[in-house]
């Protein structure tokens, strides 16, 4: 198999209405199925190795064909370079100081998450 379609495995926080969409968006865009979706906030579910539920849980996270884990905005490229529409935005971040960015972006984002996350499951509520 071509190195950029080898399966990656995709951790997510089902728990999280923009995750979910997010989450949703990307598995219709998978049109080679080279994506896995593990909802983390499921009883039961098996993080990443290393990392516990709570840390995978609060951080984006993927596995790579490999067997690697990359996390935060790495990840987020990762998925990206699988996704045909997306892989100009994964082109984009390998340019210098571009994934830096990504990433303080990424940190900036989190501690907000909840806030947004409950403000778009209100917009979304019927």
């Amino acid at each position: 198999m071509d190195s950029e379609l080898q399966k990656l495995t995709v951790y997510f926080d089902g728990s999280c209405s923009l995750c979910r969409t997010e989450i949703g968006y990307y598995r219709r865009k998978d049109q080679d199925r080279v994506l896995c979706f593990v909802d983390i906030s499921e009883t039961g579910a098996t993080p990443p190795e290393g990392i516990t539920q709570d840390h995978a849980m609060k951080r984006f996270h993927v596995r790579a064909g490999d067997g690697s884990i990359l996390s935060g905005a790495a990840a987020f490229v990762e998925v990206w370079t699988r996704l045909p529409r997306w892989r100009w935005a994964a082109r984009a971040a390998s340019l210098p100081g571009a994934l830096i960015a990504l990433e303080w972006g990424y940190r900036f984002f989190l501690p907000v998450r909840p806030l947004i996350s409950r403000f778009f499951e209100r917009a979304i509520r019927p």
